[in-house]
């Protein structure tokens, strides 16, 4: 990064701040420029999320070269979200600045970190919940591709889609990622993936978890850590239906 360009982040971190800011680093006829995006993340104070639509006007402006975003009073070092979008991404570069209270009182910039895919992929239990990043649909993709290596795909989701009025991300694509529907009296086998309703709007399934054997469940709720649980109780009230892979 040139000094210009640090200078500009800093500078837009420290307006941002205590939310996280988000930008993207351009190479504009060999010159180097930086982009501040808008934080659209349900929590900005917590995550970044950049919209759609400020990733196709920075193609517009050049080629992106580094995906930019703060971390307010923490260190510089990536979260496990942050590896987890990074590997996903088709951007090398990722940057981070850490900021926070001086000692004259002030908000400034602390630290610097820059990383790249590493082919990281996160613990399955203890994760924190970041929508489209660690949720409880990422949870199943990440279960299939450490126990069985088989990637399934990946489909595109905003928050709360289940709030929405017509949503329905598990029965609407379930068949695409090779699973069939064996009903909710199943005889439930490892990999079995647990579509479950849980105060959706849509009422549809608006929740899921995977089941490993001898009467558990490995799943993400909303805003809590990822854990494994005992399948019965209000979870198996809440079953819809059980999805079988089959390829």
């Amino acid at each position: 990064m040139t000094p210009e360009t640090k200078e500009a982040i800093a500078a837009h971190a420290i307006a941002e701040y205590p939310r996280e800011c988000c930008g993207f680093i351009v190479s504009v006829d060999g010159h180097e420029r930086y982009l501040p995006c808008q934080n659209v993340a349900e929590k900005p104070e917590e995550f970044f999320s950049i919209a759609a639509t400020d990733y196709a006007d920075a193609e517009d402006v050049g080629e992106i070269r580094a995906v930019v975003h703060s971390h307010p009073g923490a260190s510089a070092r990536p979260s496990a979200a942050d590896k987890a979008v990074c590997e996903r991404s088709d951007i090398d570069l990722w940057i981070i600045c850490s900021l926070g209270v001086q000692p004259d009182g002030s908000i400034g910039i602390d630290d610097w970190c820059e990383f790249g895919k590493t082919g990281f992929l996160a613990p399955l239990i203890g994760r924190q919940f970041v929508h489209g990043v660690h949720d409880c649909y990422a949870i199943i993709r990440d279960y299939y591709q450490l126990e069985r290596g088989v990637t399934l795909p990946d489909f595109e989701r905003c928050d709360r889609w289940w709030e929405d009025g017509h949503s329905s991300l598990y029965l609407d694509n379930y068949k695409k990622a090779g699973f069939v529907d064996v009903g909710r009296n199943a005889q439930l086998e490892p990999g079995d993936v647990l579509l479950m309703q849980i105060r959706s709007k849509n009422g549809v399934p608006n929740h899921a978890g995977i089941y490993t054997g001898e009467g558990r469940f490995i799943h993400h709720m909303h805003s809590r850590l990822s854990v494994r649980a005992l399948f019965g109780g209000m979870w198996r009230d809440c079953l819809i239906t059980v999805l079988r892979y089959e390829g």
